[in-house]
């Protein structure tokens, strides 16, 4: 049986993206969410998955495999303070990004995945697992 590549959390209530709704119907969609915007694309052989992590450096990015899920994540920070002759602060700006995303990987070949990650766009090629051929045998009676 064929699962293909899919998203956990995707079905059914959820709790996180309930609280992001709750946010953009009271503060309006002004308010940023930790997001990326994920395509998949299926190439017969294998599954292409892009993933937009812009502001993100490669160091920055985890992929991990457990099992039949793979999860990507993404966390950085950055601290801008800017002093004067005193040590008083004139500006003191800081940053928090993160990203996390699990992918059901049931019909991937997960020895055979590569990742490449390019101007903000992590590229995973997913090798399909070859189907199983049925096995027959005769058996002898006795």
């Amino acid at each position: 049986m064929m699962y293909g590549l899919t998203p956990f959390g995707r079905t059914g209530f959820d709790l996180w993206n309930a609280f992001n709704d709750f946010d953009k119907n009271y503060f309006g969609d002004s308010m940023p969410t930790n997001s990326c915007r994920t395509d998949i694309r299926d190439d017969g052989e294998k599954y292409v998955m892009e993933s937009e992590l812009p502001g993100f450096e490669k160091e920055d990015i985890r992929l991990d495999i457990n099992g039949s899920q793979l999860t990507i994540a993404a966390e950085h920070s950055t601290n801008n303070d800017e002093k004067d002759d005193k040590g008083n602060y004139i500006r003191r700006e800081r940053t928090f990004g993160s990203y996390r995303r699990s992918f059901d990987i049931s019909d991937v070949n997960t020895e055979a995945i590569s990742a490449e990650y390019k101007n903000g766009i992590l590229t995973l090629e997913l090798p399909k697992k070859k189907p199983e051929e049925p096995v027959s045998k005769r058996l002898e009676i006795k």
